[in-house]
């Protein structure tokens, strides 16, 4: 397992855990926070299992990532720029 699987399965699990948490005492910051962190766990996950397929096709994936906050939101924004490369 990669580290963006291993991410994801952690934000995944986390977020379900503050949505039901917020469930449970009504609180709707919570469910929505925990939802959003859901969601970028899963995004977390697919973006291991593409590494994991090009890794097995015999090319290279370089990411390079950059993580910001957002001075209008105040919330982490991420881009990401990638090469791919055949290995020889």
């Amino acid at each position: 397992m990669n580290s963006d699987k291993l991410k994801g399965t952690i934000d995944d699990a986390a977020g379900r855990a503050k949505r039901q948490v917020g469930e449970w005492t009504g609180d709707t910051g919570s469910q929505v926070e925990g939802a959003a962190q859901q969601v970028k766990g899963k995004a977390e996950k697919v973006v291991g299992n593409l590494r994991d397929a090009v890794s097995k096709s015999g090319t290279t994936r370089d990411v390079e990532t950059d993580r910001d906050i957002d001075d209008n939101t105040g919330r982490e924004t991420v881009r990401e720029r990638e090469t791919i490369r055949e290995r020889k």
